[in-house]
């Protein structure tokens, strides 16, 4: 193990030599007599640890570890001082400017060693956690990342359906998930879901999530099928984690919508002739503790120019300053205006009035959940 490279810096020839012979044995010793020798070699190479006097010629101790510093920001700082008569001026502000400690000259031999010694294991450990905290925070960005690779194009359209979705983590790694598949001549399939709490085990998850969806095409996607498959895989996973979905599809030819509710927020179907519908849960909500799940797939109408309004209960439940919740009545007039003002074709600016409503709702603070908003229209 390499030794430590220390830094002392004072103008008496006599204290060096001493900090010299008691540290030489434990540490390589730099010793230097003048602030500007300190200052050029801190620029050649680094220090874990400078011991510096407080009273100096050029420039004070303090100044000198503000310039050190500026160097190299690790560097841990012991200061030592001759003077008793301004101990608490002196040496409260050594304690408050980052100094690890302070020293009184003369100095006993093993209080030096077992203060630098304390110093420089409390420097080892700092160094150790930010390397930890750095490679966390790496991998945490790769995650991030990953999780956002899973999620589809923003909008999309074919000759029957268009579709947008707006997808809004509060956090690095989040519960919520939407995905979709839109086909010409095929009936158009989607699904919201939002999973318990936040971090890996619930973006874990949302990957699940994502190929069961996929793997029901040869299912041509029924929402019932997808909702088991899910429930089953989310068993396999040991985390106690539940999470509510809404699939559906989309008959735009039949004109009907059929759909499985697993304890979600209800869906909103805003027809094009300005009446709103309620979809309500049709099954419960899918945890690892509830062994019997059971679902009713339902179907409703749905035509040209209708709205599927999904979104996740970071929605609903955004609290204005004054601790109230948005609500679903409040969204469900916030659809009713928000629809009354679109009178194209882009989903985009529809889920964009619903957020600024929001934000106005908020007053423009930070959501305590994840938001997740999708809209899908008939064409």
């Amino acid at each position: 193990m390499p030794r430590a490279k220390v830094l002392v810096v004072d103008d008496e020839p006599g204290v060096l030599r001493t900090v010299e012979r008691i540290l030489a044995a434990p540490c390589d010793v730099h010793a230097f007599g003048r602030p500007s020798l300190a200052l050029a070699a801190a620029q050649e190479e680094p220090f874990e640890l400078a011991i510096l006097d407080i009273r100096m010629p050029e420039m004070d101790g303090f100044e000198l570890m503000s310039r050190l510093g500026a160097i190299q920001p690790d560097v841990e700082v012991i200061f030592m001082t001759g003077s008793t008569d301004e101990r608490d001026a002196r040496l409260v502000r050594a304690i408050r400017e980052r100094a690890f400690f302070f020293l009184t000259k003369p100095f006993d031999r093993e209080v030096l060693l077992t203060l630098v010694q304390r110093c420089l294991e409390a420097h080892r450990l700092d160094m150790e956690n930010r390397a930890h905290v750095e490679r966390l925070e790496r991998e945490l960005r790769a995650a991030q990342v990953f999780q956002q690779s899973l999620l589809p194009e923003r909008t999309a359209a074919t000759e029957e359906i268009e579709l947008a979705f707006h997808y809004e983590p509060c956090g690095e790694l989040c519960g919520d998930f939407c995905d979709y598949v839109l086909q010409d001549g095929a009936p158009g399939a989607l699904i919201v879901s939002d999973v318990s709490g936040h971090g890996a085990p619930a973006a874990m998850l949302t990957g699940m999530i994502k190929q069961v969806f996929h793997d029901a095409g040869p299912e041509s996607f029924a929402p019932g099928v997808i909702l088991e498959r899910i429930v089953s895989a989310n068993r396999m996973f040991g985390y106690g984690k539940h999470l509510t979905a809404f699939c559906a599809r989309i008959h735009s030819r039949s004109g009907t919508l059929e759909y499985v509710s697993a304890g979600h927020p209800p869906g909103l179907l805003l027809r094009s002739e300005g009446a709103l519908a309620l979809l309500e849960s049709s099954a419960p909500l899918i945890h690892p503790l509830l062994p019997d799940w059971h679902w009713e797939q339902r179907v409703v109408p749905i035509h040209r120019g209708d709205r599927l309004f999904l979104y996740t209960d970071g929605l609903i439940e955004a609290m204005s300053s004054s601790g109230e919740e948005f609500g679903l009545e409040r969204l469900q007039h916030a659809v009713g205006r928000c629809g009354e003002r679109q009178d194209g074709n882009e989903g985009g600016a529809f889920l964009s009035a619903i957020r600024r409503e929001l934000r106005s709702f908020t007053e423009g603070r930070p959501l305590g959940d994840d938001l997740t908003l999708l809209v899908a229209r008939c064409r």
